[in-house]
């Protein structure tokens, strides 16, 4: 949105100093290729001293691996070395020159499996996003914590090339090199704030919880086809499915990622319209291109097979996972989970408030359902407390996050069952004969002296 000139005529911007752009300060290094530069950057490393900055670039959006095809390296005392790690086996020679050495990482979990392949896997780290998160920023991407915390602007603008290219064009080694010239600077400023904000060991926490991430497994990932929704009958989900599965398939073999194949719509528009041949399917929305023609076959074999599928081995329209149902079907369910999950999350967004941490950095929305769905049997408030706190460790979380949530999710639990506690508590002091119940006042009610004694209350 465009800023509104003051009553002097001046705008928020002419008003702020200009932000200095961010450069090299050693200028653009060749791109490490060959065994003999390798070996000449792992000395370099070896030989310098601190924390290590390490990224990579992936061809998201491109290719169907996630792996690395530019990892970018620096430390003081050996600047910065643009490593292509296809034209190496493995980078075990880098590992063993950082050895135990801190790295210094934006977004972790976004590069950790891809350098894992390579053989580089952090003794320690510090992930300066995830450190943002903990400070309670706004915006935690690197050009903007950057931008805040250093005073310089880092363009992102090649942020979505084909980083498989080759060779890659001189723009963007200079924006590959940009992402880790200041790290080391940015962790040492975020690292005093924690201290300061008292987050430091929260922080040490997480980044060593980081170190061991893997990413998630999706269970049915045919499911999060985009459109799914309009999708009507266990057959069409069928072929939903079977198409997606052909197109994963095609796409991991040719290592391009699925959406260039066909796009998602065209899944749906297929999967509805049941093509019998290659006309219908070529004039089918979506169906257009080289990846559509290419593999037309496959597609209407996808399609022949979700047809004659037995009705008992279509799919349902909700996936049957291991976890709680969707929170919205709680109440019809279960009213007591119900009531326990509106508690807690009641009570984790006060703390989350109160500590100024985002919620889901305070406790995942999935640990929480969880926790609430199926709490522990006991209902003795300090044996309750160890249970839950027993839980949330055995669901991933750090200490920390147990010991700001577990006993506010202790009372959230007690709390939903109070109105049946008391009823129970009621009927088991209930007078058993007539002849023991209270006077009754002219009008019914129990005398007013007596009614308080008799819930225990």
């Amino acid at each position: 949105m465009a800023q509104q000139p003051d009553e002097q005529g001046a705008t928020d911007a002419e008003e702020a100093p200009p932000v200095e752009l961010l450069t090299l300060a050693d200028g653009l290094p060749p791109v490490i290729d060959t065994p003999d530069a390798l070996a000449a950057y792992c000395a370099a490393i070896a030989a310098g001293s601190g924390p290590v900055a390490i990224d990579a670039e992936r061809a998201s959006g491109y290719r169907y691996s996630n792996r690395a095809y530019l990892i970018q390296v620096k430390r003081e005392g050996a600047g910065i070395g643009l490593i292509d790690p296809i034209a190496f086996d493995d980078l075990s020679p880098l590992a063993d020159a950082i050895g135990d050495a801190e790295w210094i990482l934006h977004a972790a979990t976004q590069d950790l499996p891809c350098l894992a392949e390579v053989g580089l896997r952090p003794a320690a780290l510090f992930d300066t996003e995830l450190a943002g998160r903990l400070l309670n920023y706004p915006r935690v991407g690197l050009a903007t914590l950057v931008e805040v915390l250093l005073e310089r602007q880092l363009l992102k603008e090649h942020s979505a090339v084909d980083w498989s290219t080759r060779p890659l064009p001189e723009p963007w080694l200079e924006y590959a090199a940009l992402d880790v010239e200041v790290l080391v600077e940015l962790r040492n400023l975020l690292a005093a704030q924690l201290e300061e904000a008292g987050k430091a060991d929260w922080a040490r926490q997480e980044f060593e919880n980081l170190r061991a991430f893997t990413p998630t497994v999706r269970v049915d990932a045919w499911r999060r086809t985009s459109g799914l929704h309009k999708v009507r009958g266990r057959r069409t989900l069928g072929a939903v499915r079977a198409l997606w599965e052909a197109r994963d398939r095609i796409a991991q073999e040719r290592d391009v990622t699925p959406g260039r194949l066909i796009p998602d719509a065209a899944l749906v528009a297929a999967a509805t319209a049941m093509p019998a041949n290659r006309g219908a399917l070529m004039s089918t929305s979506g169906f257009h291109g080289r990846g559509a023609s290419r593999y037309a076959n496959e597609w209407l074999a996808a399609v022949r097979e979700a047809a004659e599928l037995p009705e008992d081995q279509l799919p349902t329209r909700v996936s049957h996972g291991d976890g709680p149902p969707a929170p919205r079907a709680w109440a019809d369910k279960d009213p007591v989970a119900a009531r326990r999950l509106e508690l807690a999350r009641a009570a984790v967004t006060r703390i989350a408030e109160e500590h100024q941490v985002p919620l889901e950095n305070l406790l995942t929305p999935d640990t929480l359902r969880r926790t609430m769905w199926t709490p522990p049997r006991t209902r003795e408030p300090v044996e309750l407390l160890e249970a839950v706190i027993d839980q949330l460790r055995g669901l991933g979380a750090r200490s920390w996050q147990v010991g700001l949530t577990a006993p506010a999710l202790s009372r959230a639990i007690l709390d939903a069952e109070k109105p049946k506690r008391q009823s129970r508590e009621r009927s088991s002091v209930a007078p058993s004969d007539a002849s023991d119940a209270p006077d009754a006042a002219p009008d019914g009610s129990p005398d007013a002296d007596s009614e308080g004694d008799s819930d225990g209350s």
